[in-house]
């Protein structure tokens, strides 16, 4: 029976510890004191464990080498992961955008879950184990070294370290070392799905302000749109953040240093500039002999009015009869288009997951092979790969975690 290393107890290592074991002898080294460390705090402590639209459709929702994915997604689906924690007895549900989670709305029934698949496997699981370096001969490992010095002998190596995001729980880039000092090569790391920083001081009167339903636009200094999606966002002391911006974060890491960046946010998309303006209109007649800042409370958030008011360049005391055409188009347009001037992301420490990683092209796809070490395979988050917020980053840890395994158990 050969023995099998997996190194990284996250979503990724243990689906690979899981799967690899059915068929070989494995341990599962974790360098924190407890498994899936990162695994507790995602979805703010419920776990946004997948997603439930068709898995064709995953692949919009991937902007990080997607198609990459294709093989280890169809392989374990989001189904497959779905039955995967029912067979657990662990209760699922669906919420808005697809995302799924937990019933008990609990991080820790996910983990748990896994944890009890481990044990009934069989797998030897050593925490507080940190390997600090691989030892080989040629392009074939025959074991790890940990940083007590202990050395684990092994057939095959599966490395699921995780990105260099939310390091406190682990993550801290060991697994781009480790890769590296083999041979492999590391694409440049961005922080991804992490809030956006912005330049413009007026951020600061509208932090804690959540809209819903705005569209969010990222163009570069010659008015190409870079992203566009629409949702729910909110204003921070230093920015923005927010499902729709997170999301909008790795085209700001992979286009800021070559380029000026705006964020623009249509705050009433569902009217057109005509409508919008007959709209406001409408108000106009039915506020006729208020001063205008006291004309846009239905239209607008208490807490955006006086900033609105402000870009626009219209009087707040002037009387709202006698609001001038040019005045109300140029309302309509700072509604319609709210420009705010990006800074930057914020550091990748805070992303919740990382852009870059072990590049793609050194791994075959179909079981995440290593192309230049015999028994090395990859899984998760320090490969190269990257989803949107909703569940699509722990399918992809699980999916490749499975490919990974599976593709031992085919030796």
């Amino acid at each position: 029976m050969a023995k099998v290393i997996v190194i990284g107890g996250g979503p990724a290592g243990m689906m690979a510890a899981i799967t690899a074991s059915k068929h070989n002898s494995t341990i599962l080294l974790e360098k924190n004191e407890k498994l899936g460390k990162k695994m507790y705090i995602s979805g703010k402590g419920r776990c946004n464990v997948t997603n439930a639209k068709d898995i064709s459709e995953f692949f919009d929702y991937i902007p990080g080498n997607a198609d990459f994915l294709y093989s280890s997604l169809y392989t374990f689906t989001n189904q497959d992961t779905i039955d995967f924690f029912n067979n657990l007895d662990v209760k699922l549900k669906v919420e808005r955008g697809d995302r799924v989670f937990p019933v008990s709305d609990k991080s820790s029934d996910i983990i748990k879950a896994m944890e009890k698949s481990l044990h009934r496997n069989k797998v030897d699981i050593k925490l507080n184990s940190n390997v600090k370096e691989f030892l080989h001969k040629g392009n074939r490992i025959y074991a790890v070294k940990l940083s007590d010095g202990t050395i684990i002998k092994g057939d095959y190596f599966i490395l699921a370290t995780g990105g260099k995001s939310y390091p406190q729980t682990g993550s801290t880039g060991d697994g781009y070392r480790l890769a590296k000092s083999l041979g492999h090569s590391i694409e440049k790391l961005i922080p991804s799905l992490v809030p956006i920083e912005i330049y413009d001081s007026l951020v600061k009167k509208l932090q804690g302000l959540s809209l819903k339903n705005v569209e969010l636009y990222i163009k570069n200094s010659h008015g190409k749109i870079l992203y566009d999606e629409f949702g729910e966002m909110i204003f921070t002391h230093y920015g923005i953040s927010g499902p729709i911006v997170l999301s909008g974060s790795r085209v700001v890491g992979e286009n800021l240093h070559k380029d000026k960046l705006s964020a623009i946010i249509d705050l009433k998309p569902a009217l057109s500039t005509e409508q919008l303006d007959k709209r406001i209109q409408k108000d106009f007649m039915e506020f006729s002999n208020k001063s205008f800042k006291n004309s846009l409370d239905k239209l607008l958030p208490k807490k955006m009015i006086p900033v609105i008011i402000e870009m626009s360049g219209i009087d707040p005391d002037k009387k709202v009869n006698s609001i001038t055409k040019k005045e109300r188009y140029n309302l309509v347009s700072n509604i319609k288009q709210f420009k705010l001037n990006i800074k930057g992301s914020r550091p990748i420490e805070e992303a919740i997951v990382t852009s870059g990683g072990v590049t793609t092209r050194e791994i075959n796809p179909s079981n995440m092979k290593s192309k230049l070490i015999d028994n090395l395979y990859f899984a998760g988050e320090v490969i190269d790969v990257d989803g949107y917020t909703g569940g699509f980053n722990i399918q992809i840890a699980l999916s490749t975690g499975f490919s990974a395994g599976s593709g031992v158990d085919s030796k």
